[in-house]
């Protein structure tokens, strides 16, 4: 198969990216089922045929990590998705001419169910900023799917896969009014599934998080036998692009592993006082807020974690519970290790980004103190598509590629 180019839309900091093209390490529990998951257990995940050829996130702090880890020049563009469809009307040399596969994990606040749930009538412009004046209904974030669908009228990928929270699903009848809207690119050129809700936890991520994907199909690019089958109510499962469940969380199904446990993704890492890792050093000092608020909670070691979120300090969860606020961690405690909410590396591999993703970054010059601070950190991490959870769809993908457009 020859490589296939990726435009990469609200990259953030390269969940989705790093998934699409492989090449990264995760625990080897949450790909192997038979692993015994010791200490330090990473390996490193097969790249695919998948290449990312330009990305954008308007948030600073995302095109640092990315432009860290990635390392490479000129290709990220830190502007809003609207900003770059009306420089591209006005002649401007904008997105590749060769492009396969549009990602996007649109804005999720306004369809959170932690959010305010604004849906389409979002608060906030198309670059985050609160609205103070009349601004255009279609330039809002709760719209910015709309322009999403616009740079897929512009680029004619193949293919498009398109991202948001699980709460979309129950507001109102947005899921259908976004699947309509997709459905219109390229003068309707385009079979869009129904979406699914996808349980990360499922494909190995050690996390329960929850994601509504939407696929769609450009029908022309599409062979006879393909179109044909992506067409039917119930699609074969030889053409379904929707990636198998490797873990049984929510599922069951002979051959399932087991959910990835948090004790097994933690073993490797030191206490933050002991690691030279910027990201296990630094933690939330927000305190404890009682039982009434989110992020007050204890992770339990022998399960998956909790949705990692994109918030305030204070809904970070805890590694630790002291015994007087019903701290289960008996021998923890009784060793010395102290109360304390998760790290930003701590987050990160239980998004499943590796070991080596550079989410805090301190300053050499000290002028400032952090170039990537651990409060920026928990915010892209918290935005973040599992990257495991990109990689299965991708592979899928890869599975299905010749038997969609192959002769």
């Amino acid at each position: 198969m020859d490589r296939l180019h990726v435009l990469s839309l609200f990259s953030g900091c390269g969940g989705m990216d790093l998934g699409f093209e492989g090449g990264f390490r995760v625990h080897e529990r949450c790909i192997s089922p038979g692993a015994g998951g010791g200490k330090g257990k990473f390996a490193m995940l097969d790249r695919t045929a998948f290449d990312v050829v330009f990305a954008n996130d308007i948030l600073e702090e995302a095109f640092v990590a990315w432009s860290r880890y990635f390392r490479r020049k000129g290709m990220y563009r830190r502007e809003s998705v609207v900003d770059l469809v009306k420089a591209h009307r006005q002649g401007g040399d904008v997105f590749p001419s060769k492009v396969d596969v549009v990602t996007g994990g649109f804005p999720c606040q306004d369809f959170s169910l932690a959010g305010k749930r604004g849906g389409f009538l979002s608060h906030k412009d198309h670059r985050g900023r609160v609205i103070r004046e009349e601004v255009a209904r279609e330039e809002t974030r709760g719209k910015l799917y709309f322009w999403m669908k616009e740079v897929i009228d512009i680029t004619r990928p193949k293919v498009f896969i398109a991202e948001n929270v699980r709460g979309l699903v129950n507001l109102s009848d947005a899921k259908e009014v976004i699947q309509r809207d997709f459905s219109s690119a390229d003068g309707g050129g385009y079979i869009v599934l129904s979406p699914r809700v996808l349980q990360a936890a499922d494909y190995g991520v050690p996390q329960s998080r929850e994601r509504v994907i939407f696929i769609g199909v450009r029908a022309a690019a599409l062979n006879e036998r393909a179109r044909a089958a992506l067409s039917l109510e119930t699609i074969p499962e030889a053409y379904d692009p929707y990636p198998r469940p490797t873990h049984a969380y929510s599922t069951a199904g002979e051959g399932l592993a087991r959910p990835v446990a948090l004790k097994e993704i933690f073993a490797s890492l030191e206490e933050p006082e002991q690691s030279t890792d910027p990201a296990q050093r630094s933690y939330s000092g927000a305190k404890y807020m009682g039982t009434h608020c989110q992020g007050q909670r204890e992770v339990d070691l022998e399960s998956v974690g909790p949705t990692i979120r994109s918030e305030h300090h204070g809904n970070i969860e805890f590694r630790r519970l002291s015994a007087e606020r019903g701290g289960k961690m008996a021998g923890e405690l009784a060793r010395g290790m102290i109360e304390r909410r998760l790290t930003p590396r701590e987050c990160a591999l239980i998004q499943t980004f590796p070991p080596d993703y550079p989410f805090v970054i301190p300053r050499p010059d000290r002028a400032r103190r952090f170039l990537l601070s651990p409060s920026a950190a928990y915010k892209i991490i918290g935005n973040a598509v599992p990257p495991l959870l990109a990689y299965r769809l991708a592979r899928r993908l890869e599975e299905v590629w010749e038997r969609y457009f192959g002769e």
